[in-house]
């Protein structure tokens, strides 16, 4: 075997572990010779005398110096060296027992070894984060299916493949419409070919620092010109004269501004949105309990004159094209703009507020990249933000950015480079033909249905694609009309379609929120489903 050559052929009689490691023998083997051990005062002499050169340099020069000698390493040394290898007298045979003892050690050792050194099985591999527990211990894991998709997976993982969100469905399935996952654009990249995709060389983006100069100093210089270039070419909001701040999405841009508007007071600032109001505004403004900010509900019913008002346009979940309702000197209006985009909403105007909030999570569909953007007039209010992400983060992902950056870019490069023939890598072109067809389909739905009801449609003349657009937002705001229905995401959820309650939005529970961004396999079935519910 494997291990027992190698003992066989040592020069100083160390055995080697699994590791590449030696494994010292036990320090009360006899000498060479036969006697005792020696003190080890003499071992130590006898080895440093190596080291300087006794006893010739023909093996000592060949052999690697280990970092620390192993533990009980001269010892060995004295029980396997040849009698006089160090002093330059003639040798001498070695004693039969010797031999025999050196056999007798070598072939416990082997056995030892045996399993670590000849064994072919495949390391233990921990569950993957996606890969449901049962298939790692089904019947059915076993079979040729089984084994072959497990394979597939493992080959994946090995490779470094990334994960692909949510997996197919099947008319089974339970359909998940709670998150605005925006997976619908998937098809879309993929036809894009090499013009969003990026190599980062390992030794780039390895500092914390991306432009000293700017109050957003680890603000990639690339992703802030695409992010200016691409408002400019939309028109949905203005940038001359305003900083651009990165984020780990617009939801941590968003708690910066709450940081950053709320100065240090006897009671915190209160922080209201028009019902209905985007869910994640309260439960981002309370996680922390902190003594700046607190959630104070509906704009609407609110009476102080000290506020921070959030204004979401395209409004989420509705999709209402939204202002701000409250009117104070000591009250500031942060606005989200996430969905004001052309494959949305008509581009009416170009937006010019205080704080504008935006994300490549519903721009392009690239939530995973978790990269959003502020617009900011006041530079101190922009320091102010800033300093929370770098408390918060220490900045923001550089990858990230420059992957960002590059699909800005695509963008870009789409309406201003690209020629005739190529108006398939337009992508609000893409998103606008496919929200209005998603939203023919669910309005046909409902009617056949019966139950249930949907905003009605609304459009506008877009300054972008020059011409009358209709709205089709990113979510439904869906209505269960039957009597015996309070509840309605309780009512769906019986049927397999998982949705958003009212109620997180500070509105009726009767009401939904649906997203309209999921794959297609997902979206048909959903809609398929909701027909058949009378």
């Amino acid at each position: 075997m494997a291990a027992l050559r190698r003992l066989g052929t040592a020069v100083d009689g160390n055995f080697q572990g699994p590791a590449g490691g030696m494994v010292p023998r036990s320090p009360r083997l006899l000498a060479s010779n036969g006697s005792a051990p020696r003190s080890p005062a003499a071992g130590g002499r006898r080895e440093e005398e190596a080291a300087s050169g006794g006893g010739g340099p023909g093996l000592a020069a060949l052999r690697p110096t280990p970092a620390k000698p192993p533990l009980g390493s001269g010892k060995i040394k004295k029980l396997f060296a040849a009698p006089g290898a160090g002093g330059g007298k003639p040798r001498k045979r070695a004693p039969l027992w010797q031999a025999a003892l050196f056999v007798s050690v070598a072939i416990h050792v082997g056995l030892f070894l045996h399993p670590y050194v000849n064994s072919t099985a495949p390391p233990r591999r921990h569950h993957h984060p996606q890969e449901p527990q049962a298939c790692l211990t089904h019947p059915e894991a076993a079979g040729s299916g089984g084994g072959r998709r497990r394979a597939t997976q493992e080959k994946a993982w090995a490779a470094g493949a990334p994960s692909t969100g949510k997996p197919a469905v099947t008319p089974e399935s339970v359909i998940n419409l709670d998150h605005g996952d925006p997976t619908m654009f998937e098809e879309f990249w993929r036809g894009t070919g090499a013009a969003a995709e990026i190599v980062i060389p390992g030794w780039q983006t390895m500092s914390y620092f991306s432009d000293v100069g700017n109050v957003c100093w680890f603000l990639e210089p690339g992703l802030d010109h695409e992010v200016r270039r691409l408002h400019r070419l939309v028109g949905n909001a203005a940038v001359d004269g305003y900083h651009v701040l990165v984020g780990t999405g617009s939801t941590q841009l968003f708690m910066a501004a709450l940081y950053a508007l709320s100065p240090p007071a006897a009671a915190p600032m209160s922080v209201v949105s028009t019902a209905p109001y985007y869910s994640s505004y309260p439960a981002v403004t309370d996680f922390l309990q902190s003594g700046l900010f607190r959630w104070a509900g509906d704009a609407g019913s609110f009476t102080g004159d000290t506020y921070i008002e959030l204004v979401c346009s395209p409004n989420n979940p509705d999709g209402a094209i939204r202002e701000a309702v409250l009117s104070s000197e000591s009250g500031v209006a942060v606005h989200d703009l996430a969905y004001y985009w052309p494959q949305y909403t008509a581009i009416t105007r170009r937006a010019d507020h205080d704080i504008m909030l935006f994300t490549v999570s519903k721009s392009t569909g690239h939530a995973g990249t978790r990269i959003g953007w502020a617009l900011v007039k006041d530079r101190d209010v922009a320091k102010k933000m800033t300093k929370f992400i770098e408390l918060n983060t220490i900045g923001v992902s550089k990858d990230s950015q420059l992957r960002a950056a590059k699909v800005l870019r695509a963008v870009s490069d789409a309406y201003e480079l690209s020629g005739a023939g190529e108006e398939h890598r337009r992508l609000f072109d893409y998103g606008r033909r496919k929200m209005a067809e998603r939203w023919s389909m669910l309005r046909e739905a409902a009617a056949a249905s019966g139950i249930f009801s949907l905003p009605d449609e609304t459009s506008g003349y877009c300054n972008f694609t020059e011409d009358m657009a209709s709205t089709n937002p990113a979510f439904a705001w869906l209505r269960c009309d039957r009597e015996d229905v309070e509840d309605c995401a309780s009512f769906l959820r019986g049927h397999k379609i998982l949705t958003r309650s009212g109620s997180q939005f500070g509105a009726d529970p009767r009401y939904v929120r649906v997203s309209m961004l999921d794959r297609d396999d997902a979206y048909d079935i959903f809609v398929k489903r909701l027909t058949s519910l009378k």
